[in-house]
């Protein structure tokens, strides 16, 4: 089985939202983020970066918007390839899937942001493509979130939900600690 790390839009405009006064949980995210980083370069196994792009004008993920920009620690480096999405999903309008088969990968491990939307979008489409799909519960974050009935949610709720939606049926959830563990030991592929 070959496992690659998808990184699902850590992009500047999260940070801008949160210094703009949004609430977000797992302020650890990206330290996991690049903790898998490291373990998937130093194991040689694929990493695939993903983009959010929004060509409406004044959007945080406009191509010419400070926050279409990448965050530091999650910076791809030379042979690691960028796909830019335009949609939650990064296998709809993308070439993902098809570089991952061609790379015979059929585990497929996915941290970034936000949980309840592009990273559970993909994760989903993952699983119902036949990947082994492995969600990184530390490795992702969300923000607080309104219901339609204006009710505030908690972002540890609604990241909570999430995980609790996407396991089993469409992934595997565990920890960034856990996936470094089990790829760098010598079994693993």
């Amino acid at each position: 089985m070959s496992t690659a790390l998808v990184v699902i839009d850590v992009q500047l405009a999260f940070a801008q939202w949160e210094a703009a006064g949004r609430r977000r949980n797992n302020p650890e995210a990206l330290r996991r983020i690049a903790e898998l980083l490291s373990a998937f370069r130093q194991a040689g196994l694929p990493i695939v970066h993903i983009r959010h792009e929004n060509a409406t004008p004044g959007s945080s993920f406009h191509p010419q918007a400070s926050g279409y920009a990448v965050e530091d620690v999650a910076r791809e480096r030379p042979g690691e390839p960028v796909i830019v999405k335009t949609v939650n999903s990064a296998f709809i309008g993308t070439d993902l899937e098809a570089r991952l088969r061609a790379a015979g990968v059929t585990r497929v491990v996915i941290c970034g942001a936000t949980t309840n939307h592009c990273v559970e979008t993909t994760t989903r489409m993952a699983g119902n493509l036949g990947f082994d799909a492995v969600l990184v519960e530390d490795a992702a974050w969300t923000f607080d979130l309104a219901g339609p009935d204006g009710q505030i949610h908690r972002a540890e709720d609604v990241h909570a939900m999430t995980l609790a939606n996407l396991s089993g049926e469409f992934a595997t959830i565990a920890t960034a600690e856990a996936v470094a563990r089990e790829i760098l030991s010598p079994r693993s592929a």
